[in-house]
C-alpha cells in the first residue's frame, strides 16, 4: 500500500462566471461558527452554558501579478453602488498531479470590499502584484 502524503498548497485554480484566472496566492478560507453564552439566576453552577450560534466567514484574498491594459478588479469594484453590486460565485480548487479538483470550495454571493495596487519600489526586483478582497455569504467545501 502506498504512502498517501499531504497536498501541496501551489496547484490550484480559481474561477467566477466561467472565467479561471490565474492567481499566486488565495487566503482566507475560513469560516467559524460563534458560541452563545447563556446564564440564568437559577443555574446551579457559577457558569454559562455556551450553545452554538451564528456563523461566520472569513474574506477572501486574492492575489496575482498585474499584466498591462487589465483593470477588471477595479472595474468590479465600481459595480457598488448603494445597496446595489454584482455579486459572483467563486470557486477555489485544490488541483492534484493531473490537474483534477482534489478539493472545492465555493463561496456564494461575493462581492469586492477592497482591491488593492501593488507596493512600488525604484530598486525591487519583483513581479506587481496586486489584491482583491472578497465578502461572501457562505463557504462550502466539497472533497472531490
Amino acid at each position: 500500500m502506498a504512502a498517501q502524503y499531504p497536498l501541496p498548497v501551489f496547484h490550484f485554480i480559481v474561477s467566477w462566471g466561467g472565467s479561471r484566472i490565474g492567481f499566486t496566492e488565495v487566503s482566507g478560507l475560513t469560516q467559524e461558527n460563534q458560541a452563545i453564552e447563556y446564564r440564568d439566576g437559577a443555574f446551579p453552577e457559577y457558569s454559562s452554558i455556551k450553545m452554538p450560534g451564528l456563523r461566520k466567514f472569513s474574506n477572501i484574498t486574492l492575489k496575482r501579478g498585474i499584466v498591462a491594459s487589465d483593470n477588471d478588479f477595479f472595474k468590479w469594484l465600481s459595480t457598488i453602488k448603494m445597496n446595489t453590486v454584482e455579486r459572483r460565485d467563486v470557486v477555489i480548487s485544490l488541483l492534484n498531479e493531473q490537474h483534477q479538483p482534489v478539493m472545492v470550495w465555493k463561496a456564494h454571493n461575493v462581492f469586492p470590499v477592497k482591491v488593492e495596487g501593488p507596493g512600488l519600489k525604484a530598486t525591487g526586483n519583483e513581479v506587481a502584484i496586486e489584491s482583491i478582497e472578497l465578502a461572501h455569504e457562505g463557504l462550502e467545501l466539497q472533497n472531490d
